[in-house]
């Protein structure tokens, strides 16, 4: 999206503004950082729990979650062989943490367990 400044000043000033481009800057980094952290120090089975719960955490509890990519670029987002994001997601789904009625679509039936691999 593109919004041209002067816009945006003349409705909130340049104080507005510039506190708004320091939090997206501030949430960008702490994101950034929380993910080279997943990526060097958790467990496969860590990587794959802390990805879903992000995405489980933005929809209603209850709900099918609609992944954003398939399981090879989840494998290359996490650090992770495609066969490794797989072996996962099924041991997630036989200790009955999750369930995949599709090969995109999840549901969190286990929210404290999840919570507990993810940290």
């Amino acid at each position: 999206m593109v919004i041209r400044r002067t816009t945006i000043r003349a409705h909130g000033g340049e104080a507005a503004l510039e506190r708004a481009i320091l939090q997206a800057t501030r949430r960008e980094l702490e994101r950034a950082q929380a993910h080279l952290l997943l990526l060097g120090r958790k467990t496969a089975q860590e990587k794959v729990a802390a990805f879903l719960l992000a995405h489980a955490e933005t929809q209603d509890e209850g709900r099918p979650v609609e992944l954003p990519m398939g399981r090879q670029d989840i494998a290359d987002y996490l650090g992770l062989t495609i066969e490794t994001v797989s072996r996962m997601l099924t041991q997630l789904q036989a200790q009955e943490i999750v369930e995949f009625p599709s090969a995109r679509r999840f549901r969190v039936r286990r929210w404290e367990r999840l919570e507990e691999l993810a940290d």
